[in-house]
């Protein structure tokens, strides 16, 4: 399709996206404090140097150098041109790439609504803490079991009685007032009157991969209906793709060797309460395939935990359904149903978490749980049961990814129905490659040889940046990147450097400082750089870390650009706020020192000037 792909658009994919997900689902990632690192998959080394921050979606080797964001990393590890990655990107987010012609509506930036979800999420949960509202929900609380950490790590909180707590909270401004009706926490009827969506209840944030709050779920403390109530369809919510809980238990274990999906928020918090801390739970809708992949990127083994009545039995088949085209070989998908009338909440609470962890240690596998459930259908014993069984499991078996699992699935079958020959249908033919382009990688001979579990060698790529990218692929041409030589002492950081690395790494910063005039005159290296940054903060004021390399992306100054972002690695979001105001300070005293040396040079014949300039060099050195 002809046309560049908007900036925004990719701003907005690059904000979804969650980088330490995309880049383990290449590279086996370990936490290291804050951060995961790995050896580097772009050059080879015995010692993991290759670090991700989940805070500012980046990524820096220390020992090669290789750096960026997640187009970065799609472009360097798959060799994919700049749009193949963003489209890619895209994909994986379930969004469709538009183009200039067909995008006449610049898309939102969503994060204004990212910030005001965090700052009712800490206003429910200062209710709780609240002595004139906090009785009724701490009491409530209480009797499910909680304790006051466990409410604390899932940011638990009250949305107080009344109509307009959160708007007198919250809507300060017109401005306000429309981010809390996008995120679905006021309703605003046909006349025009606007009122607090979550009223009395108990709240659950909804957090998604990053951690960031996307929505609400809310429950009543009584026999009121709707017993659960959560936040509708956003920019920032999309339920079928969201797992409660999910970041919770990333949190908890850097490894986690199975997942439980269960039916609800309060199963989820008294699992991990109880020691289980791999829980988690749709919201609200079926499992769907896409959940299923996203917990497979985490781990190996799926087990499904619904209750025994009609109803968890109908959400325990249809999980299964929607599990049978991922049940690849080497992944374990089991199901555990449920006494009637129990659920995990209750059973962990009544015994222990050893005796929950049994229950998911004996559970069926995929293959039993399926022929049981089948078999319950028909009468085995009679030739026409027979014949049915087999009819209703082919189309099931036939999902399934050709392999190991599914010939010994067929075997059982068979076994089963007393038919020495089953046939399935043959599968769909997979869609194939487009083919490369003839002179594709022709002349390189570096990229011969290579096994096919290896990383591309290290590339750089040609071309001028533009606001999309290239409209194709463009040429690799093959670099040899060396190792930083270890006993080499490091060049001092310069102070303009220094400034261009905080403002990478707290760009939210610098919203609120202001350069003087004087520093466009500065002349020091990179200095265009740092003012071209500080511009581009000064006009998206919500620019990740991620968003603004990715405006460098491809450019000549880009490799500067990422290796000053990553001297930040060790330091936490916002941390920089006084040293950076005190690095703008210097660079002004800078200016002032080189207008004093140059009126020097000229022999002092503006003496009020010169009177001026001492004593702003004064006022600056204090």
């Amino acid at each position: 399709m002809a046309g560049r792909i908007p900036e925004t658009f990719i701003d907005d994919v690059l904000a979804r996206t969650d980088l330490v997900e995309l880049i383990d689902s290449y590279v086996h990632l370990k936490r290291t404090g804050k951060n995961y690192s790995a050896c580097c998959p772009f050059h080879q080394e015995k010692t993991p140097s290759f670090t991700v921050s989940p805070e500012k979606q980046f990524y820096y080797c220390f020992g090669c150098g290789a750096s960026g964001n997640a187009i970065g990393f799609l472009m360097d590890y798959t060799r994919l041109g700049f749009v193949e990655s963003i489209e890619t990107l895209a994909r994986n987010l379930g969004l469709d790439v538009p183009r200039d012609e067909d995008f006449s509506q610049p898309r939102e930036n969503h994060q204004p609504l990212f910030h005001i979800l965090e700052a009712a999420t800490a206003f429910y949960e200062q209710q709780l803490r609240n002595p004139k509202t906090r009785e009724r929900p701490v009491n409530y609380l209480k009797q499910r079991g909680l304790s006051g950490q466990t409410a604390k790590q899932f940011r638990l909180g009250y949305a107080p009685q009344g109509w307009d707590n959160l708007i007198n909270a919250l809507g300060k401004s017109d401005t306000d007032l429309n981010h809390l009706i996008k995120t679905g926490l006021l309703i605003e009827n046909d006349q025009g009157r606007r009122y607090d969506r979550f009223r009395d209840r108990v709240m659950f944030p909804i957090r998604d991969s990053r951690g960031r709050v996307i929505a609400f779920g809310g429950r009543v403390m009584g026999d009121d209906k709707p017993k659960y109530l959560n936040s509708p369809e956003t920019p920032v919510f999309h339920k079928g793709r969201e797992l409660y809980g999910l970041y919770e238990a990333r949190q908890a274990s850097n490894k986690i060797r199975r997942f439980v999906v269960v039916e609800g928020y309060m199963d989820v918090i008294a699992l991990a309460q109880f020691g289980i801390p791999y829980a988690v739970a749709t919201l609200g809708t079926a499992t769907s395939r896409d959940h299923i992949e996203t917990l497979f990127r985490h781990s190996e083994e799926l087990i499904f935990c619904f209750d025994g009545d009609e109803a968890g039995r109908r959400a325990a088949w249809r999980a299964l359904e929607n599990a049978l085209p991922t049940a690849r070989d080497g992944r374990q998908i089991k199901f555990l149903l449920l006494p009637e009338g129990e659920d995990p909440d209750t059973l962990v609470r009544q015994n222990g978490k050893d005796y929950f962890e049994g229950l998911l240690d004996e559970c069926d596998t995929l293959s039993e749980y399926f022929f049981k459930h089948l078999a319950a259908e028909v009468d085995t014993r009679t030739m026409d049961g027979r014949a049915r069984l087999a009819s209703l499991a082919k189309p099931h078996l036939e999902q399934l990814p050709a392999g190991v699992l599914q010939q010994l699935m067929l075997k059982r079958l068979g076994e089963i129905t007393e038919l020495e020959d089953i046939q399935l249908a043959a599968p769909l033919a997979a869609k194939a490659a487009p083919p490369r382009q003839a002179d594709e990688f022709a002349d390189y001979s570096e990229f011969e040889g290579l096994h096919s579990d290896q990383p591309p060698p290290y590339h750089d790529y040609d071309g001028e940046s533009t606001g999309s990218g290239p409209s194709r692929s463009p040429r690799p041409k093959p670099v040899r990147r060396q190792a930083l030589d270890k006993n080499k002492k490091r060049d001092e950081i310069s102070l303009v450097d220094a400034t261009i690395r905080m403002l990478l790494n707290a760009p939210r910063q610098a919203t609120g400082l202001t350069l003087p005039d004087e520093l466009q005159q500065l002349q020091l290296p990179r200095m265009e750089t740092l003012l071209e940054l500080f511009e581009f903060i000064k006009q998206k004021p919500d620019a990740s870390t991620a968003a603004i390399l990715g405006h460098w992306q491809n450019r000549d100054d880009s490799d500067t650009i990422f290796k000053l972002a990553a001297k930040e690695f060790l330091l936490p979001n916002d941390e920089q706020g006084p040293e950076l105001g005190d690095a703008i300070r210097r660079l002004y005293l800078q200016k002032v020192e080189q207008d004093l040396d140059q009126i020097i040079a000229e022999g002092v014949k503006d003496k009020t000037r010169f009177k001026e300039l001492l004593h702003l060099q004064k006022e600056l050195s204090k």
